[in-house]
């Protein structure tokens, strides 16, 4: 083939292939997740990477708008890629819930698309994992979709980490105080991009979109990025709004307190009253995740509650309370920080190979190991052993089991320790049982 005929092997900017040890820290990630999210009732949906337009448009507001992936295709049809799990969660709770009943829980998996400048951690095709309860108003599956953060990061192991909460309607109080309470989704849009953009631009861009003057910029400012602990930001919250912030105060109050019976640590969760949610659809709590080893790559967790979304698609009143952990930023993040291992070995344990004619043999010693729970890889051809031993160090297997024409008819098999050298010679029978103890104390 002439080289005119070679297409270059690229990919687009914002996408990215995952080699096989990011693959594999990615589906520990996800399995961890899986796990926590079980054991609280959460039960896997799917639903379709492509949505007609109309099931997306105008939910996230004008920014996810511009961010989306659309077309026509073949059929003439006007679709989207969903942006993100939430909006087509709406749709599907309106088209099956009185299949499924209420209160529902779901958790759902899966890749989303936005079409956004790129940025360390973000890309413009990630994954998700969504975790929602759905049919209930109750504070108490507000408090659980807090806890529920909580356990995943600690199962994760991901050194400290904080839950920072505040309630929508602490913000529309404030704003109904200050005398903005008409430009509710346009305010928050503008103070969600606080920690992005600096407190100077973000009263730049009030009195520019929203028409707030420079003294009720500068107020909100003020009110939103109050400090000190979660009492006291909260008794501040009250003498600045007055009663417009009582029911917001109380929701945060009741989830802060469950969460205190439930024993997560006070240090894990701050109230935040700048924390918005550039989304539309939230109105009550919301909440994002930042890992304190690393604040600057943002939130890795959040989300909040929507009770007005399903009315979109049907009349019966569905609200909801959800969050989203954002799977390849937290990758990234947990890359950064040495907490991922990325070695490419899929198996502990490397079994080389010497003799063609003992396939069969090296076959069968394999699947006894695995018989007995242990991961195996064999070498597939005859090769000298240090090629092989150099491919079990490159993949980062654990140990090597190395069974020659010496050991076959002695009816052992060496185990080498691929970090230090070390080697031993034991019987088959005590194989299996050796390199578990190994893989135990490694």
């Amino acid at each position: 083939m002439s080289d005119s005929r070679i297409i270059e092997p690229r990919t687009l900017k914002g996408f990215r292939d995952f080699l096989p040890g990011a693959m594999r820290a990615r589906d520990w990630l996800l399995e961890t997740a899986r796990s926590v999210l079980k054991s609280y009732g959460y039960a896997p949906i799917d639903t379709p990477a492509l949505e007609y337009s109309e099931i997306l448009l105008g939910k996230g507001g004008d920014e996810s708008d511009k961010q989306l992936y659309r077309f026509e295709d073949n059929g003439g049809r006007d679709v989207a890629l969903r942006f993100d799990l939430t909006v087509p969660l709406a749709r599907f709770a309106a088209q099956h819930i009185n299949e499924l009943g209420t209160p529902f829980k779901r958790y759902h998996i899966g890749p989303v698309w936005r079409a956004e400048n790129t940025q360390r951690g973000r890309y413009r095709e990630f994954m998700q994992c969504d975790f929602d309860f759905i049919g209930t108003e109750s504070l108490t599956a507000d408090t659980e979709t807090a806890l529920v953060i909580h356990d995943t990061f600690a199962a994760l192991d991901v050194g400290e980490f904080t839950i920072r909460l505040n309630n929508r309607k602490v913000l529309a109080g404030l704003l109904s105080e200050l005398g903005l309470g008409d430009q509710t989704a346009t305010v928050l849009r503008s103070v969600d991009k606080l920690p992005k953009i600096g407190r100077e631009r973000v009263v730049e861009e009030l009195v520019a979109a929203a028409g707030a003057s420079s003294d009720q910029a500068q107020s909100l400012i003020e009110a939103v990025t109050v400090t000190g602990n979660n009492d006291a930001v909260l008794a501040q919250i009250v003498e600045i709004g007055g009663d417009a912030t009582a029911y917001g105060v109380a929701a945060l109050r009741a989830v802060l307190d469950g969460l205190a019976a439930a024993g997560v640590p006070e240090s894990r969760v701050q109230v935040d009253v700048s924390i918005a949610r550039g989304l539309d659809y939230y109105t009550g709590t919301v909440y994002e995740t930042f890992l304190d080893e690393l604040p600057a790559i943002g939130s890795v967790c959040s989300g909040g509650r929507y009770d007005d979304l399903a009315s979109l698609y049907t009349k019966q009143r569905l609200p909801g309370v959800g969050a989203s952990i954002g799977i390849d930023r937290l990758l990234a993040a947990l890359e950064e920080l040495g907490k991922v291992d990325l070695s490419d070995a899929g198996a502990p344990i490397l079994l080389t190979m010497f003799a063609p004619d003992r396939t069969p043999e090296y076959l069968g010693v394999a699947n006894a190991l695995r018989r007995e729970g242990l991961a195996v890889e064999l070498y597939p051809e005859p090769k000298k052993l240090g090629a092989q031993l150099k491919y079990a160090d490159r993949k980062g297997h654990t140990l090597a089991i190395i069974i020659g024409d010496q050991e076959w008819e002695a009816g052992t098999a060496q185990i080498k320790v691929m970090a230090t050298g070390e080697s031993e010679t034991v019987a088959h029978s005590d194989l299996a049982g050796e390199c578990a103890r190994l893989l135990g104390n490694t």
